[in-house]
């Protein structure tokens, strides 16, 4: 992370200083910081994609089972926007249904078009099969329109680790001081970061952050293999995942306030490109 990313923590460094934090902690804490990229409809920054528009897949590529949310072009982010290993050029294209599951299934998609790849025209209904009225008019609320990206920064949004057993968490392992300085990231974010729903890379966050949502999805991936529901081979251990994007829905679709949406893939997957493994979990507090 340059320079200058560094110092747009001030804000925050200066919050904590203000409510007795050592600074040793703080700068423990500011050491987990990732880079990210956020993609807005808005801004100065590059256009990297956008939201909606037409549905273009290779032939061979089945209809998703799920809306499409956004393409990305990979060639056009930013150089250094994300620490992760995505390809150098071609679309991800991300697909998703904002509602929790009544099961373990993963509620979107992740389809990676290598550049050069032909494509066509796919009807973006197509998931739809039995034209619920409701689903067309959430649908219908999805933002459009071009992306352009911001090279941002990414703290922790949650302040805890859960347990199997009681007390089920614990603060999170080497920072003692781990709620505050998640309250005083969300005072303090907008004074640091560029404001926007969809963000690659970083960490994943929700309207009631307790435990780490990526957390959270590889225990519904583990329950979703058992189950059946999801094909393996499945590691349990967090640390082999990681968050592939954050689409805080709730802010572009009215009626689905709260809903959001994390795209979290195997990191062998990820650099094997297998971005057909990436599993879609959905935090929803209607």
């Amino acid at each position: 992370m340059t320079p200058e990313m560094w110092n747009r923590f001030g804000p925050f460094r200066d919050a904590a200083t203000a409510r007795g934090i050592p600074d040793d902690d703080v700068e423990r804490w500011l050491a987990t910081a990732r880079p990210c990229a956020t993609l807005t409809t808005n801004g100065d920054g590059p256009v990297v994609g956008r939201f909606g528009g037409p549905l273009l897949l290779p032939a061979g590529t089945p209809d998703p089972d799920h809306p499409f949310v956004a393409s990305v072009d990979l060639a056009a982010l930013p150089p250094g926007a994300t620490d992760l290993p995505l390809p150098p050029d071609g679309h991800l294209l991300l697909f998703a249904f904002p509602e929790t599951p009544d099961h373990f299934e993963s509620m979107g998609s992740v389809v990676y078009v290598p550049v050069g790849t032909a494509v066509a025209e796919r009807d973006r209904h197509a998931w739809n099969s039995h034209d619920i009225e409701d689903y067309e008019t959430m649908f219908a609320e999805f933002p459009q329109g071009p992306l352009r990206a911001t090279a941002d920064v990414s703290l922790p949004c949650h302040h805890a680790v859960g347990l199997t057993e009681a007390p089920w968490s614990r603060t999170l392992p080497g920072h003692p001081h781990a709620e505050d300085l998640v309250k005083l990231w969300g005072s303090t974010e907008d004074a640091v970061v560029f404001a926007g729903s969809l963000q690659l890379g970083g960490y994943a966050s929700e309207e009631s952050v307790f435990t780490d949502p990526v957390a959270d999805a590889v225990s519904l991936v583990v329950k979703a293999t058992e189950a059946g529901q999801w094909q393996g081979p499945v590691s349990a251990d967090v640390s082999d995942w990681t968050l592939l994007a954050d689409w805080q829905a709730g802010r572009d679709v009215q009626g689905w306030e709260s809903a959001s949406v994390h795209w979290v893939i195997q990191r062998e997957d990820l650099a094997a490109r297998r971005f057909d493994r990436a599993f879609t979990s959905v935090y929803w507090n209607p």
